[in-house]
């Protein structure tokens, strides 16, 4: 069972439904239990990375999903899901992240170019592990105006380019997480979310 954590923020449907075309059983929750109790956890995220952490914190889930991480469950974070695993953010100063990874979620610096980055980028793999199968240089969605930045760059599963080099997934044991949206990536979406699925720690 994949449970995607509900916490008021996110494109849920299209996740969910992206999840089940994996064929795997999903549901979206809020309730501790189910989080317990499902075999891996999708945090996910959209908007600014303030909003992300309070509402979080209003969801009561911040201690259930970090008890999670420590257990060794398997969770994927997308989009501001991968921006709030880092320690804050310079889009909301004030505002504390979870801290599961030290280092800032930096805003993009891509002069002459678009901010927020949005649409279809290449991204270089640099880890297998949520990639296996995955082309190097395939095309994945991306909508953000931040990029992590971690403190210990052997994260750093993939990149992409856009006026500088930009975060585009992270790894650590049973952490993966990916800026682009694998949900709206169409077929590469889909085989890393079956990855996801398939991989056992």
């Amino acid at each position: 069972m994949i449970a995607i954590i509900d916490y008021g923020v996110g494109n849920l449907f299209s996740v969910e439904k992206a999840f089940a075309a994996t064929g795997q059983d999903v549901i979206v929750t809020g309730n501790a239990d189910d989080l317990r109790t499902a075999d891996k956890l999708v945090l996910p995220g959209v908007g600014a990375f303030g909003d992300c952490m309070k509402n979080l914190e209003a969801s009561g889930l911040i201690s259930i999903i970090l008890e999670q991480i420590k257990n060794k469950k398997p969770l994927l974070g997308i989009c501001v899901g991968l921006q709030i695993l880092f320690e804050g953010s310079e889009e909301s100063p004030n505002i504390k992240g979870l801290g599961v990874f030290k280092g800032m979620v930096k805003r993009i610096n891509a002069p002459g170019l678009k901010i927020p980055h949005m649409g279809w980028n290449a991204v270089t793999i640099k880890q297998e592990d949520l990639f296996k199968d995955v082309g190097d240089k395939s095309y994945f969605y991306f909508v953000h105006s931040y990029h992590a930045v971690p403190d210990d760059k052997t994260l750093i599963a993939a990149t992409t380019d856009y006026g500088e080099i930009l975060t585009a997934a992270v790894v650590k044991e049973n952490i993966y997480a990916t800026q682009f949206h694998p949900e709206k990536s169409g077929d590469v979406g889909l085989k890393l979310l079956k990855n996801f699925v398939n991989i056992k720690i």
